[in-house]
């Protein structure tokens, strides 16, 4: 059922994204009374799943759901139509306008898809407002490294300052801006004396292909609920009390204390609590699990003041033109590192598996929105790409006619499609490819 919700909000979004980014090029080749012969969502080869015809134009939608397209009539695409391209040219054709116009109708999709994310933002801003855990919050108790971070240097109970100077704000955006800013070292206070981290070689591609964040926070062991028999219970530990360590051991934090705790099966421990304002130790027996059954308060509002802002319309216009340069800064950082021999983060690219894989296991509306408009903003810059068969190699020619006064032949343009879906599907392959190597590692 989790998969099935992840697929359905993956083909939900994958729609939105689709439908307005070929809207984009509809619209814009009407403006300039371009006909427009097919819109169509997702790829429909031997057979649509439905279609209709409404003034001229052919809509429908197919049954793979790789993309989207519009056909647009005297335009060298996809479709690689060469008899239609033999024909002289009509007003109505695509090949017939001037360059510029044919520029805007290229443009389009990465416009509206560019939009739409910042359309998305506003909304979002509006209706639900920013939420996040800040860094100086996290601090209070320093952050539990996981095994990755610890390899890198990394000790439980860092406090983290600065990356490379930079002060991060959102604690769970810290991972993210190691990455995308290459940082090469990080402040600390340890132990209550600052001093730095440095990042050892190789460790940027190590983190772009984990799975998960580096850093989690750590919080005090607060009893908020027992198990079945629990051992704890049975020997006279209540809910609410707060642990404090194992055998004169002072061990406040609730993964510091799991740690610990499986280092003492079938021994005699002694558990310290403090109870409203007074200290007890409780003596227990621990059984071959090294479990004493209870659990922690998990709730990060129990111990972090979580960070809200909430927005009026107007502003949140700004705060989402804001974000959305945001994220184009942020996807571009990414490209440049898929193109780096030493990060090698071409290993980590992933195709529908991994797009898929990102989406909440249970609907979540906000979720939902926040990756469609990360998508949009993919979806555009990856289209602009200087790539034959994408709008980008598209823009490159025209570029060029405007430029040297000439059109690129139509016997070149043909070569160059060829050429530009053999790279596609290229990637294509390399990046489902992974997906697949993932699945059995």
């Amino acid at each position: 059922m989790e998969i099935l919700i992840q697929i359905l909000q993956l083909l939900l979004s994958l729609s939105i994204l689709v439908v307005v980014h070929e809207f984009g090029h509809f619209a814009a080749a009407k403006i300039f009374k371009t006909r427009v012969e097919k819109f169509y969502l997702f790829f429909n080869p031997w057979f649509s799943i439905f279609k209709f015809n409404y003034k001229g134009t052919e809509y429908g939608m197919g049954w793979l759901p790789l993309g989207g397209y519009v056909k647009i009539s005297g335009m060298i695409d996809e479709s690689m139509d060469k008899e239609a391209m033999k024909l002289p040219p009509q007003p109505w054709e695509f090949r017939s306008k001037p360059a510029w116009q044919r520029l805007i109708i290229m443009l389009g999709g990465v416009i509206m898809n560019v939009v739409l994310a910042f359309v998305i933002y506003i909304g979002m801003l509006t209706f639900w407002g920013d939420e996040y855990l800040s860094t100086k919050e996290v601090n209070k108790y320093g952050v539990r490294p996981d095994s990755l971070a610890m390899e890198m240097g990394f000790m439980p109970g860092d406090k983290i300052i600065s990356l490379d100077g930079l002060y991060v704000d959102d604690f769970g955006k810290i991972p993210m801006n190691l990455v995308l800013n290459e940082v090469n070292s990080v402040e600390i206070i340890r132990n209550g004396i600052t001093t730095n981290v440095t990042l050892p070689e190789g460790s940027l591609n190590k983190l772009i292909n984990h799975r998960s964040s580096i850093f989690t926070v750590r919080i005090p062991f607060v009893a908020e609920r027992f198990s079945k028999e629990s051992l704890a219970e049975k020997a006279g530990l209540q809910i609410g009390d707060t642990i404090l360590g194992i055998n004169g051991n002072n061990i406040i934090y609730f993964n510091d204390f799991r740690d610990e705790i499986q280092k003492h099966k079938n021994e005699n421990v002694v558990i310290s609590v403090i109870r409203t304002i007074d200290t007890i130790d409780i003596p227990m027996k621990l059984g071959e699990d090294g479990l004493i059954g209870v659990y922690p308060k998990g709730n990060l509002n129990d111990f972090f003041e979580i960070s809200k802002k909430k927005y009026t319309l107007v502003e949140a216009i700004p705060a989402g033109f804001t974000r959305t340069l945001g994220g184009i800064d942020n996807y571009l950082k990414q490209l440049k590192l898929l193109f780096s021999p030493e990060v090698k983060a071409y290993e980590g690219v992933g195709g529908f598996i991994t797009i898929g894989s990102i989406f909440p296991k249970q609907w979540h509306w906000e979720s939902f929105w926040k990756l469609t408009a990360f998508l949009s903003i993919m979806l555009a810059i990856l289209n602009i790409l200087p790539i034959p068969a994408l709008d980008g190699g598209h823009v490159l020619f025209l570029l060029y006619e405007i430029i040297a006064r000439r059109k690129a032949s139509d016997k070149f343009l043909e070569y160059a499609q060829v050429v530009g879906m053999i790279i596609l599907f290229s990637l294509l392959i390399l990046a489902n490819g992974n997906d697949i190597v993932k699945l059995f590692r």
